[in-house]
């Protein structure tokens, strides 16, 4: 099979070197705004071919949308302006709605599935793709009854053979769902980091005393704008939904600390300590 990758960062590059690994993709063209990229992609051998969208989307049975998710509700349209009724086009950012929205009259529409593998790390560029990146991880289709049964197909193949887990919901859950369990983690690392910088002015200190528990805990905040504004932009309503309860519990702690509370505090750290139960 001929996949065209539109975007060979992270994400579109973890895909191309796996779909080549259990020999899916027969030959795969790279597409990507950044030259430096595709350069990079090619010498590691994670395309095939160096080409323009308009020659990758002619000669590919699959083409796959992985630029910021801005990005990608601005090329989608034109992209389906290309292709005939046996192609393929799958996206796989962290918004859905609007992408949807964008296209839903759009008359290859049901050659279109919305989707979205659950993974990513800090780290950007093909240079840090890996093959291994999305097994056992959830990869979410979204909106499948509007997609031809040819093209679903063929998506649930491709995650299967990126060995996820497939999960099922309409574009708008998945929207909220995201703020709640991903959107708002980049938010609060952020927020932590820029507190930690404004307050700790020594970066020698940062270094020496930061604990794996605070390294964890902003390695979220080295993740590049480029990418999320687009995705705060998109999904806004649902992530200030979740920045509006995270702010109502830090209040909560706040507010036990100033009142010497210390039941509350025990309280509340407990109630969180339930999610060991979801999370082992």
């Amino acid at each position: 099979m001929k996949i065209a990758i539109i975007g060979v960062g992270l994400i579109g590059g973890s895909m191309a070197l796996k779909l080549k690994q259990k020999e899916f993709a027969t030959k795969i063209y790279g597409v990507d705004f950044n030259e430096n990229n595709l350069t990079k992609a090619k010498e590691l051998n994670i395309i095939d071919e160096i080409t323009d969208l308009e020659i990758a989307v002619k000669n590919s049975d699959l083409i796959i949308l992985s630029i910021p998710v801005d990005s990608s509700v601005k090329l989608l349209p034109h992209i389906l302006d290309l292709i005939n009724d046996s192609q393929t086009v799958m996206d796989v950012g962290s918004t859905k709605f609007s992408i949807v929205e964008i296209i839903k009259n759009h008359q290859k529409r049901k050659n279109f599935v919305a989707s979205h593998p659950m993974w990513g790390t800090e780290n950007s560029g093909p240079q840090a793709a890996t093959a291994s990146a999305f097994s056992e991880r959830a990869a979410v289709i979204c909106d499948a009854e509007m997609s031809a049964e040819s093209s679903l197909n063929l998506v649930k193949k491709v995650y299967e053979n990126l060995d996820m887990n497939l999960l099922f919901m309409n574009s708008e859950d998945h929207d909220i769902h995201t703020a709640y369990i991903s959107h708002i983690s980049h938010i609060t690392s952020y927020a932590l980091a820029n507190t930690v910088l404004e307050k700790e002015r020594e970066e020698d200190t940062i270094f020496q005393l930061a604990s794996s528990g605070f390294s964890s805990t902003v390695r979220l905040a080295k993740s590049h704008p480029e990418m999320w504004v687009p995705i705060f932009k998109q999904n806004k309503e649902n992530v200030l939904d979740v920045l509006n309860e995270h702010i109502t519990q830090l209040r909560k702690f706040k507010s036990a600390l100033e009142k010497e509370n210390y039941v509350l505090l025990e309280e509340l750290i407990s109630n969180a300590n339930k999610i060991r139960g979801i999370l082992k």
